[in-house]
């Protein structure tokens, strides 16, 4: 058996694990070691800056193409979960968005127990991450490795729809990402030079040649090998040969939501009773493993138009036209909880596709109180995890949700968005009442491709990780991506994703 050594061995090189990678292994005396199930690159797609791009790129050889049990709160629909597999992870095949959200997001995780995680912590290594030329210094990066460039000027379709959320009584923004992050703002996106930015491209690629770091493509992990509490490193296979990598110092999972927790239940740590139900031995019995899986759900309306903005081959070859989006409340007295974003196409319902000729309005519900589970079906590394995201489970749900369908249809019925907009096309004139309309958000929702939370920071006993990221019960192991987040924020999350690994690299070298 082939048998490797690092003082580092990082499992996943997604967004975080190529953050992970490059800042590890910026010490030259420490040797890293990178584990990606995928390949080094794929299709073409993968560096156009048409967020549409992302749809070409599904059930291709960059995805896991995973999908969630049937799920009652959607009238049984079982959701496709579109993962990136590929360096770059999910960074390489998402629709590019740039996005922190509002503070109170993060200031929640501590108020849950995660002790020194909140806003004013993390800013420092959401600054870290990225260059942001022209903004506030104080609030965003200078010199970090993710090039967050100005857009192209907006189509008017685009500028249209800014002006119509102004009319509908949103705050005009400069910076979505500054200080004030409720109201309107354009869309920044990770795109630089006129192609997709994947975290490989802006944290990997520039330090492959360092000596001391080895990344493995085509390495799927097959489970942590733990003896006497403590993780010593990774059995994995590549081309069906079995292998293993021995870590000195420590072994970082960086596989994400999905990924993390099913290693460790596949490992025998996980919830003691499931995981002798599945023929896996229990090594450390945390029940937290796998609970809490939660996930931005999101609906559209769609709007007829006979006008179209120019097509993508005539905009500038710098990258996508600008698009709005607006952070907003459901309530007064709750944090920002609804994302509406601006689509220049007809959305067809739960992403099944797009089509020329109309202009959507996306809402999404930033921080759903329903709770799911991952769970094993099998014992066999190779047999995906049951995903269960209960979604709509809770009616709070499902009643905010509403709210959002009626705060998008007042910005898709604007004055502004007049020249543009024949009829509604969906969910039509004929859904009005709250019976009707919650009715359309059950047939109609669906996953924002945002799942969190399946290992999650605290210190109570279904915490999963301590808030050095340390794995509980097992030593020399920590986690470091969207799976330790207590409760999602009210952003696509790889923004955040990024700035939880450059903190997780600042916390495991001191600084």
């Amino acid at each position: 058996m082939t048998v490797l050594t690092g003082d580092y061995v990082v499992v996943g090189g997604g967004t975080a694990g190529c953050v992970l990678a490059a800042r590890l292994s910026s010490d030259p005396g420490a040797r890293v070691v990178l584990l990606e199930a995928g390949e080094a690159s794929g299709p073409r797609a993968m560096s156009s800056p048409d967020p549409l791009a992302a749809f070409s790129l599904w059930s291709t050889s960059v995805d896991w193409a995973y999908s969630t049990t049937a799920q009652p709160g959607t009238e049984d629909a079982v959701h496709a979960w579109p993962r990136g597999k590929v360096l770059g992870g999910s960074s390489a095949i998402n629709g590019m968005v740039h996005h922190r959200g509002h503070p109170d997001s993060y200031d929640a995780w501590e108020k849950q127990g995660a002790t020194d995680w909140n806003y004013d912590a993390l800013l420092p290594f959401f600054r870290r991450s990225e260059t942001a030329e022209g903004r506030d210094p104080h609030v965003r990066g200078t010199d970090g490795p993710m090039r967050i460039e100005a857009s192209p000027a907006p189509n008017p379709l685009a500028e249209a729809a800014f002006r119509a959320a102004v009319e509908s009584g949103h705050t005009p923004l400069e910076d979505g990402n500054g200080r004030v992050s409720e109201g309107v703002s354009w869309r920044e996106t990770n795109v630089a030079q006129g192609r997709r930015q994947s975290a490989a491209d802006a944290y990997l690629r520039p330090v492959l040649a360092r000596p001391n770091l080895t990344v493995i493509t085509g390495a799927q992990a097959r489970r942590l090998l733990l003896e006497g509490g403590r993780c010593r490193g990774v059995e994995y296979t590549v081309a069906g040969e079995v292998r293993t990598v021995l870590a000195d110092r420590e072994t970082v999972l960086a596989a994400g939501a999905i990924g993390s927790p099913h290693l460790l239940l596949l490992s025998g740590v996980g919830p003691a009773d499931h995981l002798r139900e599945t023929g896996v031995e229990v090594l450390a019995d945390l029940p937290g493993v796998g609970g809490n899986l939660h996930d931005h759900v999101t609906s559209y309306v769609v709007y007829g138009s006979d006008r179209q903005p120019p097509s993508s081959d005539q905009r500038p070859p710098t990258g996508p036209s600008a698009e709005a989006h607006v952070l907003t409340r459901s309530r007064a007295d709750v944090a920002p909880d609804l994302l509406l974003l601006f689509a220049g196409a007809a959305l067809r319902p739960r992403w099944t596709g797009a089509d020329p000729g109309g202009y959507s309005v996306l809402f999404s519900l930033m921080d759903p109180s329903s709770r799911g589970t991952l769970r094993l079906r099998s014992a066999d590394p190779a047999v995906p995890a049951l995903i269960d995201p209960a979604y709509l489970s809770d009616d709070r749900d499902l009643d905010r949700l509403v709210l959002g369908l009626r705060l998008a249809r007042e910005l898709g019925g604007t004055k502004a968005l007049a020249p543009w907009r024949t009829a509604e096309s969906f969910p039509g004139a004929d859904v009005q009442d709250d019976d009707s309309c919650r009715a359309y958000v059950r047939s109609t929702a669906s996953t924002y491709f945002h799942p969190v939370g399946t290992c999650r920071i605290g210190t109570d006993e279904l915490a999963v990780v301590d808030p050095q990221l340390r794995v509980r019960s097992v030593a020399g192991l920590r986690i470091a991506d969207a799976s330790v987040m207590p409760s999602t924020v009210s952003a696509p999350t790889n923004a955040t994703v990024l700035a939880i690994a450059e903190r997780a690299a600042h916390l495991m070298t001191g600084g």
